[in-house]
């Protein structure tokens, strides 16, 4: 497959979050380890204030994109901005507006939760003066207060990643480079985890979020990138990827009664097909275009076939992914 830039747009109901200024910018980015190439000329860009999605198997190049953005690897080959700067040739400058929490992150566990974040507050330059109203804050955005003073040896997994998001959140980044967040979290910390990342969103931090697990992306972002053996096979807006993918819609109608005629009725449609009856439920592939559904159901109704309800199935982040991946690895 051929890489191209893909602009990722924020969706019109999103326009009082996102803006079109891109604020991470991806060009033609390679990165190779010796033979082995783990990413393979990928581009995109990210306007700010978006939740973009970073989407692949274990082993597909999203760990080493994200380091390249976090400043931690230098790129091969590309270009790779952040705020405007150079990841390679203005560091200092990416990683004040960049913050990153690794997928196996270490905390000092000899420590309390508050001194952990002060000793962060410290490597970040924050003044001394306006230290602990900052600490005060990130433990109450990460609902860390009441453990303020216990140590952090003490603390669940769960907790301990909310620590690790807080120290990342410290010196109030722009940016947020999240790989894996939700790795080995109980289903509570999960939910937990997934609506401090919202209520992040709505606080217009401009977020990437990498996962192999899609159900933590499938209600939390619009736009995602599919990546898988260094390449993306898909990249954009979640509805606009399922509209151009989708080439059929499965449509389940509920009847008021059990009719005989309602599959030779809806055999007059010539964008109609596959067709099942079973009593009062009917289901059908219909491969027109949207706007000319009504046409189906003038067809329907024309017949007197008594409808109580219509429904168009969607297809979920996950069967994307199956249908646009092989499940290759590197």
């Amino acid at each position: 497959m051929t890489d191209v830039p893909v602009t990722i747009v924020p969706p019109a109901s999103d326009s009082g979050r996102a803006t079109s200024r891109p604020i991470v910018e991806v060009r033609g980015l390679v990165r190779s380890f010796g033979d082995t190439c783990a990413v393979r000329g990928i581009s995109f860009e990210i306007p700010q204030g978006e939740i973009f999605g970073f989407i692949g198997p274990n082993g597909a190049g999203k760990t080493t994109t994200l380091r390249i953005l976090a400043t931690l690897l230098e790129p091969t080959a590309g270009e790779v901005r952040i705020d405007g700067a150079c990841v390679v040739n203005d560091t200092e400058h990416v990683r004040r507006v960049v913050g990153y929490m690794p997928d196996y992150f270490g905390v000092y566990e000899g420590i309390t939760v508050e001194e952990y974040l002060e000793f962060f507050a410290g490597a970040f330059r924050i003044s001394p003066g306006s230290r602990s109203a900052v600490i005060r804050d990130v433990m109450a955005l990460t609902d860390l207060t009441s453990v303020r003073e216990r140590m952090v040896s003490t603390l669940s997994r769960g907790m301990k990643q909310r620590l690790c998001l807080a120290k990342t959140l410290v010196h109030d980044p722009k940016v947020l480079l999240l790989d894996e967040p939700a790795s080995a979290l109980d289903p509570r910390a999960r939910i937990e985890l997934r609506a401090l990342l919202k209520e992040l969103g709505r606080m217009g931090k401009t977020i990437l979020i990498s996962s192999h697990i899609l159900t933590e992306l499938a209600d939390l972002c619009t736009s995602v990138g599919i990546i898988e053996k260094g390449q993306f096979v898909e990249c954009g807006n979640v509805d606009l990827i399922e509209r151009r993918r989708r080439t059929t819609d499965r449509v389940n109608i509920t009847l008021h009664e059990s009719r005989s005629d309602v599959e030779a009725i809806l055999r007059g449609h010539p964008e109609i097909g596959d067709i099942r009856v079973e009593g009062d439920k009917v289901g059908f592939d219909y491969r027109g275009l949207p706007e000319d559904f009504y046409k189906v159901v003038k067809l329907l109704t024309d017949g007197q076939v008594p409808l109580l309800s219509v429904e168009h199935e969607t297809r979920s982040l996950e069967d994307l992914f199956m249908e646009l991946t092989r499940g290759d690895v590197q």
